[in-house]
């Protein structure tokens, strides 16, 4: 299989490197989950749900690799692939109640099949995608949330698969091999929202993303009331900005930080709030 390359806007000379592989991602999970479905491990409309979701998810991302979507188009999309996980939610006889810690229990009832889920969707996916571009940004960190939720889910199972495929394509990615592109952020996104919402972790998936939204709300900020983009410097070594306009920026602020260190920092802020969220769903 033969992926189009782009050059490498952090490396000296800007070497040019395979993009779009999160596709491997996809297939290879979906296979994994489709066994399972029909071995009937754990419950076989879990992994089917898993599976359409993440199809789904890595088929927005190819159309925005190679037709380059607009925020308005991506930005809804992934409504389209709560259907399955609104189906699964129903069939299930999910809990539709969310408890929050010094607030109490939110009661949702028929709103969670509706509006809840569909959010959950939409924002996990997108929030996920926005906060990339340097090598390991995108990939480990969508990996130790994954992890975080796995910990605490019944059906880990259906999970086991598409961690250790993520973590193959993390690992080319941290040493600069390659990229996964938008049809891997797309399709790592729907994984961790679908999952959360098939193992009812809403909220433990809420405190783990709060680097996420974070990073979302200061990127649309600035786009809506700036008009500008968050953007970084590369002098050869090290990266810095001028401006506050991301997470990423924000860490190299007039500060500057090789890539690697960009990456560690965001991936311990992101560790931290996944074990927060866990210990708050052990301790709820």
């Amino acid at each position: 299989m033969v992926f189009p390359k782009v050059p490498d806007q952090h490396k000296v000379g800007r070497p040019l490197i395979p993009n779009g592989l999160g596709v491997i991602f996809v297939l290879t999970t979906t296979v994994y989950l489709f066994i399972l479905y029909f071995l009937k491990i754990p419950n076989a409309s879990a992994p089917f749900t898993l599976a359409a979701c993440i199809l789904f998810g890595g088929f927005m991302g190819l159309l925005d690799d190679f037709m380059d979507l607009k925020w308005r188009y991506k930005a809804f999309m992934p409504l389209i692939a709560a259907l399955p996980l609104i189906a699964f939610a129903m069939q299930a006889n999910a809990r539709t109640d969310i408890a929050l810690p010094f607030i109490g229990t939110l009661h949702f009832g028929s709103i969670y099949f509706a509006v809840i889920i569909p959010l959950i969707v939409m924002i996990v996916t997108n929030a996920v995608n926005m906060l990339g571009g340097l090598n390991g940004l995108e990939t480990v960190c969508p990996a130790i949330i994954i992890m975080g939720l796995m910990a605490f889910s019944p059906l880990y199972i259906i999970m086991v698969g598409p961690l250790l495929f993520w973590l193959v394509l993390a690992y080319l990615n941290v040493r600069g091999k390659i990229f996964v592109g938008n049809s891997g952020s797309f399709a790592i996104g729907m994984t961790i929202a679908s999952f959360a919402v098939i193992s009812d972790l809403k909220f433990s998936l809420l405190i783990s993303l709060i680097p996420y939204i974070f990073n979302s709300v200061v990127i649309l900020l600035a786009i809506f009331f700036v008009r500008k983009k968050a953007k970084v410097t590369f002098d050869g070594k090290n990266l810095s900005s001028d401006n506050r306009r991301s997470l990423v920026t924000m860490l190299t602020y007039h500060r500057p930080l090789t890539e690697r260190q960009v990456v560690i920092i965001i991936s311990g802020i992101v560790a931290l709030f996944t074990l927060l969220g866990g210990l708050i769903q052990l301790l709820s």
